[in-house]
């Protein structure tokens, strides 16, 4: 397994989490390729999962839409 180099890499997370960035989702475009990265705001050295762009919009798609939602509607 290759390891990416997010060095160069520019990390955010949403507006709608305000203030509270101990608890969020950061998500980086990975400047060596077309990935999206995305890390756990409480462990910044901890793993990172990357996404093609694809598959980047296609989930974000799905959580728009309430299709990966937890409780039954």
């Amino acid at each position: 397994m290759s390891t990416l180099d997010l060095s160069g890499a520019v990390w955010r997370i949403s507006s709608y989490s305000g203030n509270d960035v101990g608890s969020c989702v950061e998500v980086a475009g990975v400047p060596s390729g077309h990935l999206i990265a995305t890390r756990d705001s409480t462990d910044r050295s901890g793993p990172v999962l990357t996404f093609g762009r694809h598959e980047w919009a296609t989930l974000l798609n799905a959580v728009k839409k309430g299709d990966l939602d937890l409780v039954q509607r």
